[in-house]
């Protein structure tokens, strides 16, 4: 099944990002971009526009947390996934407020697992359905 999303991958690994892109890739997610700094990656999301945004948590010096309150108050319409190698519990108190929609290891990054995660966020944002006049 074809993910039909453009992504943008932010890391301070270049190993990382060119793995990360390859098997995104051959999920069928459109890579557009990637960046291994938080000003690189302001600049491409506004540019590229893309659907979904992948922030390391830990951008060497920079804070890949910051970064995603940038990227989520800016005019970008990316939604913000957060990725590390740490665990979820490990980071659960520095991803409140972020604005990332989730998180996801990256032993287990896969475009499904994106895709996944972008169809809760929409579905909460739907909400319930409103009554319908009869």
């Amino acid at each position: 099944m074809k993910v039909n999303l453009s992504c943008l991958i932010v890391d301070d690994s270049e190993e990382f990002l060119v793995s990360a892109a390859r098997l995104l890739a051959l999920q069928g997610v459109s890579v557009v971009g990637q960046a291994s700094s938080a000003g690189e990656a302001l600049r491409l999301a506004e540019t590229l526009n893309p659907d979904v945004a992948l922030v390391d948590v830990e951008l060497g010096n920079e804070d890949g947390i910051e970064l995603t309150r940038r990227l989520t108050s800016a005019d970008s319409s990316a939604i913000v996934i957060l990725i590390s190698l740490r665990d979820r519990n490990e980071l659960t108190e520095l991803m409140a407020g972020s604005g990332a929609v989730g998180f996801l290891r990256k032993d287990a990054l896969d475009a499904h697992a994106v895709a996944d995660l972008i169809d809760q966020r929409r579905q909460r944002n739907a909400g319930p359905e409103p009554p319908h006049d009869s």
